[in-house]
């Protein structure tokens, strides 16, 4: 049985991603749409109620009124947005964190964001085991590639005006981040987040930095790699990188890649731990992972088209 999936948004950064690692399948046939079609609500509609899967790669209200589209029972629906990621009645769509089986039942999956992806995949496990409080309070930092401010930030930095290095945003500290990196990570605080952007197309380094005063009581580097391996140990797109012979980590160090790479640097007689995780920010960060959910709710191998 061969299955209809439409990518409602394709024209844009994550949505040409996504249709990149789904162009070539044999077992799956894309529903496109010319650029006349797609400025149609009617001719999305027909498209949308007409799939068996949509990627929503769309802005948030925009992602909403989509689905408010759908008249059947059956179009599932993956949200590449911000728009249900905390959303009652979604499933959040991070498989290694959420449950594969959660996923794979869902018919409404939120894709996760790509700083969340991050935090959320350092943090979770050491909440589930009991190695720090729920009311810890926490902060990230953390840097990514100009291709996740979308066109707009591509056209600039690739642009003579703006050609920047390193800018620091989210000054505001309300990142629209926030309330999904505290509710899916298991916090009863928000953390204190500040992104930057970078003058690289691609990647991203997460980084939760702890001491011993965070930690509980009698908990070490070792209960972290421990938490780390049982969360991720069977995981092919989420990797535990145990030694790392260089002294410097580049943004770009899983750019091109699906995987998540996720780091431990220890100062033991400071009492200090630097969690960091690596990946692409439209890899496992947008596309990757919306690829990686359809795979999962349709049945398919998970890492069927990605880039591992």
């Amino acid at each position: 049985m061969t299955t209809h999936v439409f990518i409602d948004g394709a024209a844009g950064t994550t949505g040409l991603e996504i249709h990149e690692r789904l162009a070539n399948r044999a077992d799956l046939v894309l529903i496109r749409l010319d650029e006349v079609q797609r400025k149609s609500d009617l001719a999305r509609r027909d498209a949308i109620n007409s799939a068996d899967l949509v990627i929503l790669c769309l802005p948030d209200d925009a992602a909403r009124a989509a689905v408010a589209m759908i008249d059947n029972a059956h179009t599932r629906v993956i949200d590449a947005s911000t728009a249900h990621r905390v959303a009652p009645g979604w499933t959040y769509g991070f498989p290694e964190i959420s449950g594969s089986g959660l996923v794979a039942q869902a018919r409404f999956v939120s894709n996760p964001g790509c700083y969340p992806t991050g935090f959320i995949a350092l943090v979770a496990p050491l909440l589930r085991y009991g190695l720090i409080d729920v009311a810890a309070r926490l902060a990230c930092d953390a840097v990514s590639g100009y291709s996740g401010g979308g066109r707009a930030m591509i056209a600039a930095y690739e642009g003579q005006e703006r050609a920047f290095a390193w800018s620091s945003y989210g000054l505001s500290l309300d990142h629209k981040h926030v309330p999904e990196m505290r509710k899916h990570a298991g916090l009863t605080h928000a953390p204190l987040f500040t992104p930057a952007v970078v003058n690289t197309y691609r990647g991203m380094i997460v980084n939760v930095s702890l001491t011993d005063t965070v930690l509980e009581n009698g908990v070490c580097a070792d209960d972290i790699r421990a938490a780390y391996q049982a969360t991720f140990g069977e995981s092919v797109i989420v990797r535990r990188i145990a030694h790392w012979p260089a002294t410097s980590l580049p943004v770009e160090h899983a750019a091109g890649r699906d995987t998540m790479d996720i780091f431990l640097f220890e100062n033991p007689d400071l009492g200090q731990i630097r969690l960091v995780a690596a990946l692409d920010n439209l890899g496992k960060g947008a596309a990757g992972a919306a690829v990686q959910n359809l795979n999962i709710m349709l049945g398919f191998d998970e890492g069927l088209g990605l880039r591992i």
